[in-house]
């Protein structure tokens, strides 16, 4: 027994030394509770604004930290958002991490769904990961943003099932006007995937169940350090009508990763996850603060 506790000791140990070194951030969201969030740099969004139903409230209460019902031992954070049809009745969730992050590699497990846990099915959810920076103006030259948005009900003029993949330049708000580079996978895409941006050289490669789908670049590709971010949210166009019931969509994430100025490939990305694992290491973060240090509103 003793040996073994040495030797779980040491991995622990090494593992550390390794992140560190090599400027790793991982979370695995195996916490007792969403209380640990904060104390760890995450911040829940409670400001009001865009994206979303006009109306709509951001809340931390839309979070919740739970055991994997598939792995033992492994906790999953979920998000969840509802909507009566109203924008008074629709509440949104959104996470987001420190604004230090630029270029290298990012990647999460994340399980989509195509259903809504109560009420009617059909209203336009949108379930993402993404990386951003704030837009202080109408086409600030400093915005960055990368986007995984997964569309189970269809939205924004078409009723296809699918997931974008999107890399933007800049952007206004009102009138709409968006600058990005978007790629498209049609299908229902409900249950588990991995994730995967590589930002190096000029280039955004996206990656989805370890198999590259796209290459974003040239005036797209980010400039100024983002947020790491999840949300779940409800395109103001084309809500259900309203009903007595509201409609509440999940979505989990299992864990996040990111390793700065570092390209790895979806297969190094899980063999750095499970060595964090099996080390026992449920958050790590050696990535350093931007200098000078930015803070991160959440509210974006």
């Amino acid at each position: 027994m003793k040996a073994l506790f040495l030797a779980a000791a040491a991995l622990l140990t090494s593992t550390l030394a390794a992140a560190a070194s090599a400027e790793r951030f991982f979370d695995d969201f195996s916490y007792a509770d969403t209380a640990a969030l904060s104390a760890k740099g995450w911040t829940a969004r409670s400001k009001a604004g865009h994206p979303g139903v006009e109306g709509a409230a951001w809340s931390a209460a839309q979070f919740s930290l739970l055991d994997d019902p598939l792995s033992k031992g492994n906790r999953l954070l979920r998000l969840s958002a509802s909507t009566d049809g109203s924008g008074a009745g629709t509440t949104q969730a959104q996470l987001c991490h420190a604004r230090k992050y630029l270029e290298g590699t990012y990647a999460a497990r994340i399980r989509f769904s195509d259903q809504p846990v109560a009420g009617v099915d059909g209203d336009p959810v949108i379930q993402t990961f993404y990386a951003v920076t704030p837009l202080k103006h109408d086409f600030d030259p400093e915005f960055s943003e990368m986007d995984w948005e997964y569309l189970p009900n269809g939205g924004w003029g078409s009723e296809k099932t699918r997931l974008y993949g999107i890399a933007w330049q800049t952007v206004q708000l009102n009138p709409w006007q968006a600058h990005n580079q978007q790629h498209e996978e049609f299908g229902s895409l409900d249950g588990w995937h991995q994730l995967m941006m590589q930002v190096s050289e000029g280039k955004v490669k996206l990656f989805l169940d370890g198999r590259q789908i796209a290459t974003h670049g040239g005036r797209t590709y980010p400039v100024s350090p983002m947020s790491i971010n999840f949300n779940l949210w409800f395109s103001p166009g084309g809500l259900l009508a309203k009903t007595e019931q509201p409609r509440r969509y999940e979505q989990d994430v299992d864990w996040v990763f990111h390793a700065r100025n570092e390209v790895l490939s979806p297969a190094q990305v899980n063999a750095e996850v499970a060595k964090f694992r099996a080390a026992g290491l449920t958050q790590t973060d050696s990535v350093p603060a931007a200098n000078p240090a930015l803070s991160s509103l959440c509210d974006f």
